[in-house]
């Protein structure tokens, strides 16, 4: 088959193209109106369809004949646990906590929070929800208190699903107290908290909102699937926003379904029975769709996986992984590789075992470095594939599709737009650029299926944030370019939004932080380069007059700052270096100057701009950077 013709394809014909494409899957009511597309250009797909995605990843496989054959692989080496479930067997406990949400009055469009560590209930949860026809809402478990609750005021679950702790290398986190306290901060109260106990933490619960899982899932009768209009939301998962409030990201049934399947098989080139690792958490978009969703609804073997890429126990994990349950297709983050290699630049480790059965390696989530890139080349003999996509689209919006056709890689790029992606580059007044010219990259609308459909409880923002700049095309917040060939490269985001190590976080969200410290005029977050993790935050911080800064001095306000980054908003934000200075560079409208203090820090050339109000504090910034403050 020829990239470019089914790409044209899905372009010149989308009604057409994406129906074919609904004929892959089950449908309890297959659909006729194929798209519609709203005044204000929201586009609804599939909409008089009914279907189930629970039922896709599970029971339609049993019914196939396939219940005996593996679905899901825990691999835990922080507790040293490896358990397989068959299609049935997971079926059988998906029913059961569906059941067991369904006798606590979920049904239909309810809300469902679960904050839980990498273990098999929290795709069950998700699972179980889908099931109902009831909308989950995942929070990484990473998470603090006051983020969780953001979350549970915004989505107003009637039931919360959580775990009595998470572990991170050797260290035991307990969730029961970061739930307690999210629940006591927030203003929407759950009725009920289900609490998986797990014994490195035996959580204290309080009666009667609190229920132990275990109790829980073994008194509840299974249910059965309920069909759901294809509209119908299927989850909320909340990605940052410029303001820092977080948006909370609507995807529906019949799209999301329809995309993830047409994605396994042509974008990652896995069918039933492979084995498709993805190295993620169920908190962020990538475990919703790769680690949950896609694999299962396409019959695959999907691999969860509750450890790091280093120091569990050492840096050969991928390898000892991709071994022993004979992995085809494995995708991760760039900082996952990098802290291999840095362990072990050789990779000595994976002369050790056998990845013969590894056929394709993917890596998404930030840039691809090109030294990261040329490591991977090197040891390993598989195509290493690029790929670029957002909380936002569900699935990949620029990729080398190789179930498709296998296409020549190029460092730095995730090579081609997806077909259904309309990819194009503007420049700021919304004139399309030609090849080398690097501006804003836009999707043409209508999305295709499995985008984002809105904003929980906030459709004007979900146009204002994605549509109303460029009329007619969504704004990806990236920038970047299309070379002579039609390789796109994404060079960073245009917004106020960085990305650490994978996870998206706002700027704002982390200047409200900073800025709450009674010794704290005004602050600015800035995202750096980082060799490990992509991009860190560095705060620039200017003291009210007369601060009192205690004891500690400086160097004690700025470990009280990371103090605040990390109760507030969480460990995983890496939030380590806060610089005093006497002003921030500022336009004389008073805007902040992000773009030329990143340059600055990351130690690019830059310009001043004409209209900043006063040029020396550049140099002052300067200062603070190499001695770590201002002279005062």
């Amino acid at each position: 088959m020829s990239y470019r013709i089914e790409y044209e394809r899905s372009l010149s014909d989308p009604r057409g193209f994406w129906r074919d494409q609904a004929r892959d899957i089950e449908w309890f009511e297959a659909p006729t109106e194929i798209l519609d597309v709203a005044p204000d250009g929201t586009a609804r797909w599939f909409a008089d369809g009914k279907l189930n995605t629970a039922w896709l990843a599970l029971d339609r496989h049993i019914r196939a004949g396939r219940g005996d054959e593996l679905a899901l692989i825990y691999d835990s080496p922080v507790t040293d646990r490896i358990e397989r479930y068959t299609f049935a067997e997971l079926t059988d406990r998906v029913a059961k906590v569906a059941g067991g949400l369904a006798g606590l009055g979920v049904g239909h469009g309810d809300r469902v929070v679960v904050y839980m560590p990498m273990v098999p209930e929290a795709a069950i949860a998700m699972l179980a929800c889908a099931r109902l026809g009831a909308v989950h809402s995942v929070v990484f478990g990473g998470f603090a208190a006051p983020e969780l609750a953001l979350r549970i005021d915004d989505a107003k679950p009637k039931v919360v699903l959580s775990a009595s702790c998470g572990i991170e290398f050797t260290n035991v986190i307990a969730y029961k107290p970061l739930l307690d306290e999210a629940i006591e901060l927030a203003r929407h109260k759950p009725e009920y908290c289900v609490v998986l106990q797990r014994p490195e933490a035996v959580a204290e619960l309080v009666p009667p909102r609190d229920l132990d899982w275990h109790a829980f899932e073994a008194n509840a009768e299974g249910v059965d699937a309920v069909p759901v209009a294809a509209t119908d939301p299927l989850y909320i998962l909340y990605t940052s926003g410029t303001t820092g409030k977080p948006k909370g990201v609507v995807r529906d049934h019949g799209g999301h379904a329809v995309a993830l399947n047409y994605s396994m098989s042509n974008i990652y080139g896995v069918g039933p029975g492979d084995v498709f690792w993805a190295l993620s958490d169920v908190g962020w978009v990538v475990g919703h769709s790769y680690i949950v969703y896609g694999p299962l609804i396409a019959g695959c073997t999907t691999v969860l996986y509750e450890g790091k890429p280093v120091r569990t126990p050492d840096a050969g994990a991928f390898w000892r992984v991709i071994q022993e349950h004979r992995v085809k297709t494995f995708f991760a983050a760039p900082t996952a590789f990098r802290a291999v290699k840095k362990e072990d630049p050789e990779a000595s480790l994976k002369a050790g075992y056998d990845i013969s059965s590894l056929e394709y390696l993917f890596v998404a989530g930030e840039r691809l470095d090109p030294p990261t890139y040329h490591w991977l080349k090197q040891i390993l003999d598989v195509p290493v594939i690029d790929h670029w996509w957002q909380t936002e689209t569900g699935w990949p919006i620029c990729a080398n599709p190789v179930g498709i056709e296998l296409i020549e890689t190029r460092p730095g790029s995730p090579t081609h737009p997806v077909p259904g992606y309309d990819l194009r580059i503007l420049d700021d007044d919304g004139a399309e650029l030609g090849p080398d010219q690097e501006g804003n990259v836009v999707l043409k609308g209508p999305l295709p299926p499995g985008a984002l459909t809105t904003v929980w409880g906030d459709h004007q923002r979900y146009l204002e944030s994605y549509w109303e700049r460029f009329p007619g095309f969504y704004l990806t917040g990236d920038g970047g370019y299309r070379d002579t060939d039609g390789y796109v490269y994404i060079m960073g985001r245009i917004d106020d939004v960085i990305n650490v190590a994978g996870h998206r976080m706002s700027t704002g969200e982390l200047e409200e932080v900073l800025a709450g410290h009674p010794a704290v005029a005004e602050c600015a977050v800035i995202g750096v380069r980082d060799a490990d993790r992509g991009q860190v935050p560095i705060g620039l911080v200017v003291l009210k007059d007369g601060a009192n800064v205690g004891l500690g001095g400086i160097d004690g306000l700025e470990n009280e700052l990371v103090q605040r980054v990390r109760s507030a908003i969480g460990a995983f934000a890496n939030f380590k270096r806060a610089l005093i200075v006497d002003r921030l560079p500022k336009t004389r409208s008073g805007k902040i100057l992000r773009q030329v203090l990143r340059r600055m820090i990351d130690g690019e050339a830059y310009e001043v701009p004409s209209t900043i109000d006063d040029p020396t504090i550049l140099s002052e910034i300067e200062e603070a950077l190499n001695t770590g403050s201002v002279s005062r």
